[in-house]
């Protein structure tokens, strides 16, 4: 029986093409797809499915499509192995991969014998990572999970004011730009700064813009109505959304 294609997932053209020779000389069939050229992740899954593949080696940068963990579950669900080749060090998402069924994961940085041997253990269905490292990395997406949790609860305490002087820190804005916007005082702003800090249990606006991002908060709805930073007219309202976490 012919063995199924492999298929290389990456928005870094040169890493791609070099993988995807190093995978032909070795006598493996493989096809790649550029995530710039599909419309969302759901594209991707069919596209993948559609070439019956055997193995998906999958960046967690895709560009414009954002995160390639949410096509991991589907992925595996049809069946396709998944190998994550990423370039991001965070350990705690390469043990949201695993969690979400992905054989194994490797860095971009290790030598290229050590990413074609991680697609050797795969497809001859064998462990890319040793029983205790497997562990630690899932205990490490856990342990994210439950802190991510923390912070949303932390995001729902906010007042609908502190909502507002967030998402407008969120927009890149300055204090004397909100001042202005919302029509109030520079010090009455500095106080909600410091409220919205205080439960977010962070000591800076940067960390709290982070702590933000992290877990996907969207913040207050914008409408036509005051100017943003690009020139455009938008106004915030107080109601507030939670959006599902980026890892999730």
């Amino acid at each position: 029986m012919p063995e199924r294609t492999i298929v290389v997932i990456d928005d870094h053209g040169v890493f791609a093409e070099a993988l995807e020779l190093s995978l032909s000389l070795r006598g493996h069939q493989v096809d790649r797809l550029d995530p710039g050229r599909l419309a969302s992740l759901d594209a991707l899954v069919r596209a993948v499915t559609h070439r019956s593949a055997g193995l998906v080696l999958l960046d967690l940068d895709l560009g414009p499509l954002g995160s390639g963990l949410g096509a991991i579950r589907p992925l595996a669900a049809a069946g396709t192995a998944v190998l994550v080749v990423t370039g991001d060090d965070d350990r705690a998402r390469w043990g949201e991969c695993l969690a979400a069924g992905a054989r194994g994961v490797v860095h971009k940085g290790v030598a290229l014998p050590d990413v074609l041997r991680a697609v050797r253990l795969t497809l001859e269905g064998r462990p890319v990572h040793e029983r205790e490292e497997r562990a630690r990395l899932l205990a490490a997406a856990g342990a994210r999970r439950a802190d991510d949790g923390e912070t949303h609860r932390r995001l729902q305490s906010l007042s609908p004011r502190e909502r507002v002087v967030l998402a407008h820190l969120l927009a890149g804005r300055t204090v004397a730009e909100v001042a202005s916007l919302e029509t109030l005082s520079v010090a009455t702003v500095r106080t909600q700064v410091k409220a919205v800090l205080a439960k977010l249990g962070v000591s800076s606006q940067l960390a709290a813009v982070g702590l933000a991002h992290r877990v996907g908060w969207r913040g207050p709805r914008t409408t036509t109505g005051i100017p943003n930073r690009g020139g455009k007219r938008s106004r915030v309202s107080t109601g507030t959304e939670l959006g599902r976490s980026p890892h999730s």
